[in-house]
């Protein structure tokens, strides 16, 4: 697939190549769009480089396993990786240039300097995995340093994620627009992640539990259950019907602070973590209040 400058897709792997060539398109008045993977792509990742291609001149895609938002104990060894397939899915979504980094040159000897966003970051998933989103922080501002993109496009699965680069771009004048691209399902569902390949078949179908929380969630809302507690027991009552699964956390809060909420009044997020088997699974929706007399929807941003 050639690229619009009529040649292939560029990989590249050296923090400063990557520097120059993004630099080269600056000064020709281009418009860059960064979209940051840890890689083995799926259709989710592919909607993310559509939709950069749509809004800007080049798409840049990071392909980084970030060692520093993995805890002792989890998956960083076992993290399904296969470059060569994600350069050909890369190469077909006519992504300019497939960004690789080594470990090494993103964390060379004697790093000390770390990105702490400390109140998004401590709700939902920065309290069950401790240090996760200050990997995540440092990682996504070093890319953007690197890059110096005008567009980041990120996933609203990870929406804690989502709020936290947000945030950092704010308090840190990066002047970068961040986009936030609906979550990409598989036909009966359930939220496409690179993790999905540890499901075994039985685990599988349980995995739907999330999903089907979800939906009842919005249902019982739209019929007026303006209660957390409430719609949080019955969430609870769906996920655990499945075998094999645990639940890390079931959160009804607000979407920008990601502080809880005891009714729904506004736009309010509902997040989930759950454990299906040995592997850890996030999923989301944004509740709708019921109209009032008027009929008029009360909505948030989101």
């Amino acid at each position: 697939m050639l690229s619009e400058e009529g040649l292939q897709m560029r990989l590249i792997t050296s923090v400063e190549d990557v520097g120059k060539l993004t630099t080269r398109w600056k000064e020709a008045g281009l418009r860059i769009s960064l979209v940051p993977t840890m890689g083995f792509f799926h259709a989710g990742h592919l909607a993310l480089m559509k939709y950069a291609k749509q809004h800007s001149d080049r798409v840049v895609v990071s392909l980084f396993v970030n060692p520093s938002q993995f805890g002792p104990n989890e998956d960083f060894k076992e993290y399904p990786r296969d470059l060569e397939r994600d350069r050909s899915l890369a190469e077909k979504e006519n992504v300019d240039c497939l960004f690789c980094p080594e470990a090494a040159d993103m964390y060379p000897e004697g790093f000390q300097t770390w990105v702490d966003v400390n109140g998004l970051a401590k709700h939902l998933c920065g309290a069950s995995r401790p240090g996760h989103f200050r990997g995540v922080a440092t990682i996504v501002t070093k890319l953007f340093n690197i890059v110096r993109p005008d567009l980041a496009v990120f996933g609203q699965k990870d929406f804690q994620q989502l709020q936290i680069i947000r945030r950092i771009v704010r308090d840190l004048n990066f002047g970068i627009e961040i986009k936030g691209y609906p979550i990409v399902r598989e036909a009966d569902g359930l939220a496409m992640s690179s993790r999905n390949k540890y499901l075994n078949s039985e685990e599988r179908k349980n995995a739907l539990c999330l999903f089907e929380a979800l939906k009842m969630a919005e249902k019982m809302v739209s019929e007026g259950c303006c209660s957390t507690p409430r719609l949080a027991h019955a969430i609870e009552r769906i996920i655990l019907a499945r075998p094999g699964t645990k639940i890390d956390y079931i959160f009804l809060g607000d979407p920008e602070t990601l502080t809880e909420r005891e009714t729904i009044q506004d736009d309010t997020l509902l997040a989930l973590a759950v454990y299906v088997g040995n592997t850890r699974l996030i999923d989301n929706t944004i509740l709708r209040p019921p109209k009032d007399a008027k009929g008029v929807h009360h909505k948030g941003k989101f």
